[in-house]
Parts: C-alpha cells; structure tokens; sequence
C-alpha cells in the first residue's frame, strides 16, 4: 500500500511561507522534524557544553585544556571508526536511534560521579574530565547521526532547499539555550543542568525514533556498505598533477581554519577561568551564547547569502581570517604598547588585562559568527571542482581524520608552548606569567590567520581550473561557480599558448555561465584569436551587444580578417552603436565582395537605412537569391533571416522553398523562422518530416519560442504522426524551454504511455541545467513522480500475471493435445510470440522506472544500479541492488528491488501482491484483460494478442477489435483482420470497403486480397 505523505502549511498563508523558505509541501513535515530534531538535541548539547566546560575550568583550569584536545583527537577517530562499523552490522535507522539515545544516557552516571562535598575527590575530579570528553564526542556523533539522516530523508536536489533550515536549528538552539541558562541556574544548580541536557537529548533521540519510523522506506533494512567499494568503476584514481595543487591546500585550508578554532577557544576559556568563577563563567558563556545564536541567525537567514554572491566565494571565505587578523592585531598593540592602565573617560579604567580580556571576547564572537555562517555556507563549495569519484573520500579525509588529528597536534602545540613560557620565565609572577602567555598566543592566532588566508589564496589559483574541467565533464552545475575567480581563470587561459580546443571550451563555458558579461573578456583578446576562435567569440558576445566594446571591434576590421569574421564584427557595430553613417557599409555592396559580408552589409542597410539605402540593398539581395550560383543564394537566404525588412524579397520566398539545393532550402526555412513568416509556418512542420531538412526546421520553430508551441504540441499529440517526428517536435519544445515549453512538456507527460513518455523523460532529463528535472518536480512534486513508478509496477504486475497464466495454459495444451497438429503448432508460435512480446514489455517498463528514479536521486548512482541489473553475473546484479537499496527511500523500495531480483514471473507476482493482488484467470479472460489495457501495451504486444487470439480461436468483444482496427500503426490494423478473417468473416467483409484506402501500403494490399477471397 502506497504512503499518502503528510505535508503541512496547506493554507494560503502557509503557502506563501514555504515559498519565502523555498520549501514544497511534500518536503515540510521531514523539513520540520527534521528541524524538531536537530534544535532539540542541540540544545542539551549546548546545555552539556555550559555546564562541563565551567566545571572542568573550576576543577582543572583552563591549562589542562590542551590535553582534552589531545584526548580528543583519539577519540573523535576512534568513534568515527566505531560508527562505520556499527553502520555495517546494523540496519540504519537502528543505529541513529541507538547512538542518539548513547549521547544522553551517561550524562545521568556523570551526575552521579558528581555527588561529595570535597572538590579534590578523585571520582568527582575523574568524573569531570570525563564529563568535557564527552562534550566533544556528542559533538562529533551529533553531527554524524544528523547528516547521515538528511542525507537519508532528502535527495540530491531536495536537501539544497532543506539543510539550511535544518542547519539553523542550531543558531535558535544558541538563543534558546543561552538565554535559558541564568534562569536554570537559579532554579536548579550547576551540576543539574547536565541532567536536563540528558533529558533533552533523548527527546530528541525520540523525535529521531519517531522519524525513522514514520519515514521507514528511506532507511535501508540490511547494513550500508559504501557506495565507492560497490561501483568499482567508480573508485579514487591516484592524486596528481592540477589536482594535487589544489587538494594539497584544501587539507591546510580546513586544518588551518580548526587549529584557528582551538586556539581562540583556549585563550577564550582561559580569559573567562582568570577573571570569573564558576557560576559566573556558566551564566556568561549563557548569555554569550544567546546574544551569539541571535547574531548567527540574522546573518544567517539576511547575510550570508547575499555576500557570498557578491563578493564570491574566495573572499567570502577570507572575510574571517581577515577581521581575526584585525582584531588580534589591535588586541596585542593594547596590551604591549599601551600604559598599564588608561582612563576612558573617566568612567571606565582599562588594564591590560582587561583589554586581552575584551580582545579574547571579540575574536571569540567573530570567530563563531562567521565560522558557522560564511565559512559553514562556503565549505561545501570548495569540494565541488573535485571529480565526484573521489570527492566523498577526500571530503570524509578532510573533515573526519585531517581535522580530528590536528585538534590532538594543537593541544601538543599549545602545552609546548606553555612549558617553554614557563621555562623561558620561570620568575615571573603569575600574573605577569598570564599575561605573556595570553600576548603569545595572540599572536600565534595573527599568524595562523595569516596562514588561513595564504592557504585561500593558493586555493583560488587552483580552484577555477579544476571547475573549468569539471564543468566539461558535466560534473559540475554552474550554480557553483565562483563568477570572478572563473573569468580571471579564462582570461590567463586564453592569454597563454595552448590548444585551441582548451579555449574554444573556456569561451563556451563563460557563454554558459554569464552571457550578458562575454564581450568583456573576449572582445579585448579578439586581435590575439586565431579566424576560427574569432568567429566563435563574436557570435558569442553578438548575443548581447554593448557599445562598451566597439573600439575593439572597430580594431579588428582593420587587420586582415576572414570574411565570416568581417561579416559578425560589421553585424556588432552596427547593432551595438545606435547612430553610424550607413555610407560606409555601401563599399561592401560591390559584386566582388565575399558574399557573406555583401549579405551581411545589405541586412544592415535593411534594417537601419533609409528609403534609398533599402532599395539599394534590396536590388543586392535579389541578385544574390535569383543567381546562378548555390553559395550566392545561400547567404543572400542568410541575409534575409538577418533583416527586419524583407519589403519585395519575400516574393521570393515560395520559390526558393523549392530550390534544387538542399542548402538553400535549409537557410530559407531558418529565415521563415527568423522573420515570422506565417504564411509559411506549415513548411517547417513538413521539414521535420524529412532527414534533410529536420535539423534547419527545428532550429527554425525554435526561433519561434512559444509562438511555435501550438504546432509542435499539435504534431506531438498525434499518435498517427511517426514516432521520429513525433520525438523532433518535442525536442523542439524542450530546446524552447520558456517556462510555457515545460509546462507544455509536463503536461504531455502526464497524460503519455510507452514510447512517448519513455521519450518524455529522456528529453527532460538532457535539459541543460536540470531544468526539466525541475519542472517536473515543481509541477507533480515528488509524489507525483511516485506515482507515475507505482503505475509501472502496477503493468508489471499485469504482465507477471499474463505470463503466469499463459504459461499454465500452455502445459495443458501440450498435454492434451486438443487440436490438430498443424492448428496446434500455429498456437504454439503465436503464444511465444506474445511471451517474447511481453518480456520486451517488461523491459521497457523497467527502463521507464530507471529514467522516473533520475528524476529523484542522484542520476549516476541510477545510472551505476542500471548498468549492474543489466549483467549476467549474480554478484553484479547484487551490487546493483545494493546501490538502490541505499540510494532509494521510495514507499513501494521493497518490492521495485523485488522485482528487479533475477526471481522467476510467480514469485515477482507474489511480491507485487503488496499493490496489485493476483487472480488467475482463464487464458482467454487474460487475454481479452490485457486488451482492456490496450492503451499502456506496445503496438507489438497488442498485435501478438490478436494472432494468438486467431491461432486459439478465442472470441474478443466488439469494442476491443473496431477500436484496435483503428490503430494507428498498421502491423497493429493487419492483425486485427488476421483475427477477424477467422473470427467473424460476415462482419470483416461489411468493413472491408471502409478498410481498402488505407494509408498503410501491407494493409491496403491485404484488404483487397481479403476482399478478393470472401467474395469468392
């Protein structure tokens, strides 16, 4: 049984508030627990981070903080280690729900090792270290076990809308959590507060129990193993070359940004430890975190988008490092260079301690509102120039063992750097001692930002030039594209020697990627082009043009220039410079001018001349349609389609649609699509009918856009229309793609079958930058493509059946042997015919599932299961399962694999019984109820009915045949009067006569036989 997915927001306010969050209705209920869960959980942690970080201050100082980072780093590797094989041996959903509920059930054993009286009591003193080690372990299995169930609930394209909101569950946990605090303390003590923590922690591990539950079908039953060991094909290639530059620097960007962290965290907790006790260090880091959550989420929800965008992600990124830089700089200025003590004033008198102190403060506030905005925001970023084959374990590299081992190599760091204070200055009071201690290690934190920010800049070197090779390889969206980085990539690449097939791919992608800003990269490196890169960059920036730009041109007409060069640089002056003296284009009127720039000059006389000048090129242009040779009638077509006046040329129009060059009809039809001829529109709906003219009469009607939409959806509509121009018309539709083309394309889908929904969904699918993908989501939403798999399993279900049937049948012929030898041989061809028909059947359906399921999860794992079901081998087809077992979270998951397990028809039927229940029927009943699906079979399987129909001699009803005689496929129409001839001779031979002008030439020549034999 399907399940109905609950979404919330249905009214029309609650509409409009999931677009203002870029949310759909069928996403808002996981989106929302999803959110309950990580808020929820967030906050005991939080709750948990308060209370062990002032306790373990109180008990410890903040010294002995260096060796928790030590600690910690061996044991943030040792759960990493723990949750991999925990994830291998256990379903899922079994070991989220077990390792949440883990994180909250110690915090109660910790608050009973916190019971006595005396504070330097062993178990209390154990108890406390524990208690901070514990901190940081919940943090690392919090954001694994949330992660993972993102990643689990949302596809690809869905958690883009969904993680941010979920991720900011975090900031509100900041403000309610910090907030909260003061008041705790009040009502109940310090030690208390980490069972509330527990408390909260495992409600959340309920909200993630109930999750698990109520989305079941997203959690795989059997153990994950990693996707990469079973797509061997796909596994990591050794590192080298451009992409060691850049992975080299993105490990010291990440491990830089968390030594960063440490750092300031330390002298953070070390400032607070020195000048607050511990009630008061717990109601300070409350309100801290509070004040901190409502500065994160306004950056967050207004902010960080918005400077990303502008200023990019490279300097996005750097926007840290930089203010650390800054305020370090100021804080260790204030307390070596300033008096002791300074009056501000007179109200507030500033010490040097004081002034590390508000110095520590500000670069802890700045480091945690832009580390969790920006840097949280541009992260992901940095991974996508990666090839997606090694992306994951580099990131997992990266994030999961670079970052782990360099927390325990800081803390190495920061207890050397003590000891040698101490050993340097073993007299000075501690005070003083504190003091030097806190102006090292701020200036340690200046140094390391410095090296953050020489780590980003080596990283944006590299980084444009691994996006450009992944963007050729179509690995990468041009979403993700750092604008300003890219186009000083393509400028050094188009400056240097190299091949030209590396520019001609830059120039292409920068038309991709910002068309309206082309000419001003190109148009300066124009004179440094060989002819063919010139011609591909002018129609490029022809697409826009800009006046800024005409000095470069103007320079290149004065070189030595090919004449289709020549010809695009006098059509960009002319367009982009409004008022120029249309004297100067006349020189290029003269007969002994290339033609291409002869045509080119005439349009532009046509379009921006006066009388005189328009008849002038008007008498070019007709010399150029009506002469002898083909290349002169062919650009004279391509000036016509250039022109906004064709005035007394379109007389010429009927003519050359009948030229004997193939050329020349080509350019005409693309002209009838450049000026709008309506007249004339009926002939690029005939040029798609022809492999000659399909190509120009489809870049034709695209011209069009959606004035063209009405005859291609009429023509694609047409189930009489031959498949192939049946599939240009829609192709044409989809190269439109206005926003009326995707709806036209969507709407077809819905109502399509077989053949033409197969090719629906491919050509949907090949959208440039999925934006067929999202049409359809927008408009079905993720149950509506669902619904389209459920349907298929349902014709599948059909299918099992009629082969389970047949098949039985089948047996008790042979074994009776009813009819004579020759009648029974004759059945027995026929029903092997419908079984190859319905196994081919059965293959189409599948490869329909296969192209829906794209529609929802990552196309190249799709793609990977596809390829392994496809084999012979049972291993291959058991990686292929294993691949959409954890990739798919679909309500029917169980029995799609089901099916696409190597099981016999019976047992497939079995398993569909979950949606379609089996009734056995008698062969005849099955065959007359595949004929009443008659709509979702092929034109083969639906002829093979009816020969095994004939062959069997079994009666079909009335409406079944005159509506099949009416098919548009002829080998369809001739099977259906095989069967008639047979079946009801009287009543073919009153149909014959309607039957004898078919447009089926074998169907023609087989009534007219048949109406020679029964008039006999």
């Amino acid at each position: 049984m399907k399940m109905q997915t609950r979404t919330y927001f249905r009214g029309g306010w609650g509409q409009g508030f999931l677009r203002w969050v870029n949310l759909r209705p069928e996403e808002s209920e996981r989106t929302l627990l999803m959110f309950a869960f990580y808020t929820t959980t967030s906050i005991g942690l939080l709750w948990l981070e308060t209370s062990a970080t002032a306790l373990f201050l109180k008990q410890y100082g903040a010294e002995l903080l260096p060796v928790i980072y030590i600690a910690s780093s061996g044991l943030g590797s040792g759960l990493g280690f723990f949750y991999s094989r925990l994830q291998k041996t256990l379903p899922l959903r079994s070991v989220l729900v077990a390792i949440a509920i883990l994180m909250g059930v110690p915090l109660f054993l910790f608050r009973v090792g916190l019971q006595g009286n005396y504070v330097d009591g062993v178990i209390v003193l154990a108890t406390v270290f524990l208690l901070r080690l514990w901190m940081d372990a919940t943090t690392v299995l919090n954001d694994l076990n949330t992660s993972i169930t993102a990643n689990q609930l949302f596809n690809i394209r869905e958690i883009k809308r969904t993680y941010p909101l979920i991720s900011s569950g975090l900031l509100v946990a900041d403000v309610i959590s910090g907030f909260s605090l003061p008041l705790l303390l009040v009502l109940v003590s310090l030690q208390n507060i980490i069972i509330l923590a527990g408390i909260m922690m495992l409600l959340g591990a309920g909200i993630l129990f109930y999750l698990t539950r109520r989305y079941q079908q997203s959690f795989p039953d059997s153990p994950m193993r990693n996707l990469e060991d079973l797509q061997p094909e796909f596994k990591s290639r050794r590192v080298g070359g451009t992409l060691q530059r850049y992975v080299i620097p993105l490990f010291a960007f990440f491990i830089l940004g968390q030594v960063l962290f440490l750092v300031v965290e330390f002298q953070y907790l070390s400032q607070l430890e020195r000048n607050l006790d511990a009630s008061a260090i717990a109601g300070f880091l409350g309100i801290f975190s509070g004040i901190l959550g409502l500065f994160e989420l306004a950056t967050q929800w207004f902010l960080s988008s918005r400077l990303i965008e502008r200023l990019g992600v490279f300097v996005a990124a750097m926007l840290l490092p930089i203010c650390v830089v800054i305020i370090g700089v100021i804080t260790f200025a204030a307390t070596s260079f300033l008096p002791p003590s300074i009056s501000i004033l007179g109200l507030i008198t500033l010490t040097r301690p004081f002034s590390l102190f508000i110095g520590v403060v500000c670069l802890k506030f700045i480091d945690e509102l832009l580390r969790y905005t920006l840097i949280a925001s541009t992260g992901a970023v940095l991974f996508q120039p990666l090839p997606e084959s090694i992306r994951g374990s580099i990131q997992a590299m990266v994030r999961g063992i670079a970052e782990t081992l360099s927390t325990g190599v800081t803390g190495i760091g920061i207890l050397a750097i003590i000891g040698l204070c101490y050993w340097a200055f073993p007299n000075l009071p501690k005070v003083a001692q504190d003091q030097l201690q806190g102006n090292v290690f701020v200036g340690i934190i200046v140094l390391v930002a410095l090296g953050w920010l020489v780590t980003a800049w080596l990283l944006r070197s590299s980084y444009v030039n691994l996006l450009v090779q992944s963007a050729e390889q179509g690995r990468l969206g041009f979403s993700d594209v750092d604008l300003r980085a890219f186009k000083r990539a393509v400028i050094e690449v188009l400056e240097q020697p190299g091949k030209e097939g590396d520019k001609r791919s830059c120039i292409q992608l920068l038309s991709q990627i910002d068309p309206q800003n082309t000419g001003e990269v190109l148009a300066p490196l124009l004179p440094r082009f060989t002819p063919s890169l010139q011609r591909q960059s002018l129609e490029v920036i022809l697409e826009y043009p800009n006046p800024d730009y005409l000095k470069d041109i103007q320079a290149l007409i004065a070189e030595q220039l090919s004449p289709e060069v020549l010809a695009l640089a006098l059509r960009y002056i002319w367009l982009a410079e409004p008022e120029l003296d249309i004297s100067t284009l006349k020189p290029y009127l003269r007969p002994e001018v290339d033609p291409t720039v002869r045509g080119t000059a005439a349009a532009l006389m046509l379009r921006r001349g006066n009388t005189e000048d328009k008849a002038e090129a008007t008498n070019t242009l007709r010399r150029m349609l009506t002469h002898k040779r083909e290349r002169e009638r062919v650009m004279g077509c391509r000036a016509l389609g250039e022109a906004d006046y064709l005035q007394a040329l379109r007389v010429y129009v009927a003519d050359l649609l009948q030229d004997e060059s193939l050329r020349v009809r080509c350019a005409l039809l693309e002209v009838i699509g450049s000026t709008r001829q309506e007249e004339y529109y009926p002939s690029l709906v005939r040029g798609l009918y022809y492999k000659s003219t399909r190509e120009a009469a489809s870049r034709a009607l695209v011209k069009l856009g959606d004035e063209a939409l009405p005859l291609l959806s009429e023509l694609a509509e047409d189930s009489h229309k031959p498949d192939l121009v049946r599939f240009s018309a829609l192709n044409a539709i989809a190269t439109i793609s206005t926003p009326a083309a995707l709806t036209q394309l969507t709407s077809q889908l819905i109502t399509s079958w077989g053949t033409t929904r197969r090719n629906l969904l491919r050509i949907l699918l090949k959208m440039p930058g999925e934006i067929g993908i999202d049409a359809v989501l927008d408009r079905l939403g993720r149950s509506g493509v669902e619904t389209f798999i459920e349907q298929e399993l349902l014709l599948l279900g059909q299918i099992y059946a009629a082969q389970v049937d047949l098949e039985q049948i089948n047996a008790e012929t042979l074994s009776t042997k009813l009819e004579p030898d020759l009648r029974l041989q004759s059945y027995q061809e026929a029903l092997l015919l419908l079984q190859r028909a319905l196994l081919n059947l059965e293959s189409d359906v599948i490869d329909r599932c296969f192209l829906l399921m794209k529609f929802l999860y990552p196309i190249g794992a799709i793609q990977a299961a596809s390829f392994n079901l496809k084999s012979d081998s049972r291993s291959n087809v058991a990686v292929g399962l294993e691949i959409l077992d954890n990739t798919l979270d679909l309500p029917t998951k169980q029995v799609l694999l089901g099916i696409l397990d190597q099981h016999p028809s019976a047992e497939k039927l079995e398993i569909l019984t979950e949606i379609l229940p089996y009734k056995p029927m008698a062969p005849s009943d099955r065959l007359r109820r595949l004929l009443e699906l008659r709509h979702f079979l092929s034109e083969w399987t639906l002829a093979c009915c009816f020969h095994l129909a004939r062959a069997a001699h079994w009666s079909l009803t009335t409406d079944q045949t005159l509506v099949c005689l009416r098919h548009p496929t002829g080998f369809v129409r001739e099977a259906v009067l095989a069967y008639l001839k047979e079946a009801s001779p009287r009543a073919l031979l009153e149909l014959l006569p309607v039957l004898k002008n078919d447009p089926d030439q074998i169907v023609a020549a087989q009534v007219q036989q048949m109406m020679v034999d029964l008039s006999n």
